[in-house]
């Protein structure tokens, strides 16, 4: 390996080769955040690689959100994370995990929300509620989750929409997806836990009060009910084992 810590890469895949001696360089913090990395010419002469070969790792990197390029300066580096490496560790965490940071997402929603919503944001989440209300009063034989999943999360989403926080939404979208597909792998849609439309339109009323003290506390409220289930569910499956 040469002294900058990149050695040639193997023939198998060449690109696939470059993509990771890279980005084990930028984790290592070979280059800092917003510094300069090599010239492609540069690399491609340490890797062993034709310049085409380093064009491409560096593309896929940018995609992946660790480089960016500018023209007529050159790329920099963005992040020393690997994003899809981070959320594969979001994959392999236990449903508890995901639902904890999930609820910490929301949390911090609810109250930006009560400081930035629109009356357009509080009739969405009005709206979904009430679809949510009507399918557990018309359908009592589906009272479970699998029956009001769908409009749950279109709740979940106004709520956090209503904080105008386009990284926020981005993020809690991904959770809120994993927390769902957890749920329902380790619990099925029969033991998933029900939705309690009271803490709902509590947590509603106080966004819509501007008090964001008052809606962090009610969002706490309501997340309190389905990580309280997962920690019954869990121990209960625990003691089966």
């Amino acid at each position: 390996m040469s002294s900058d810590g990149l050695q040639a890469a193997g023939r198998r895949s060449l690109v696939d080769e470059t993509i990771e001696q890279l980005r084990e360089q930028l984790s290592a913090g070979s280059w800092p955040v917003g510094g300069k990395i090599p010239t492609e010419h540069e690399l491609a002469e340490r890797l062993g690689v034709g310049r085409n070969t380093v064009r491409e790792a560096i593309r896929v990197l940018a995609h992946a959100g660790m480089l960016v390029s500018r023209q007529g300066e050159g790329t920099f580096v963005r992040s020393t994370s690997d994003p899809a490496s981070v959320l594969r560790g979001v994959q392999r965490s236990g449903v508890r995990d995901v639902l904890e940071v999930r609820a910490a997402l929301e949390t911090e929603a609810a109250r930006l929300a009560a400081l930035r919503h629109t009356p357009e944001d509080i009739a969405r989440m009005r709206a979904a509620l009430a679809r949510e209300a009507e399918i557990i009063a018309t359908e009592p034989e589906r009272t479970g989750r699998e029956a009001t999943v769908e409009h749950d999360l279109e709740f979940h989403t106004a709520v956090v929409e209503a904080a105008h926080n386009p990284a926020l939404t981005e993020v809690y979208r991904y959770f809120g997806a994993s927390v769902r597909e957890s749920m329902k792998a380790s619990f099925g849609d029969h033991e998933m836990p029900e939705v309690v439309v009271a803490t709902h339109q509590a947590l509603v009323d106080a966004i819509e009060s501007g008090d964001p003290e008052l809606a962090e506390a009610a969002c706490r409220s309501l997340l309190a009910e389905p990580i309280g289930a997962v920690e019954q569910l869990l121990a209960a499956i625990a003691a089966r084992k």
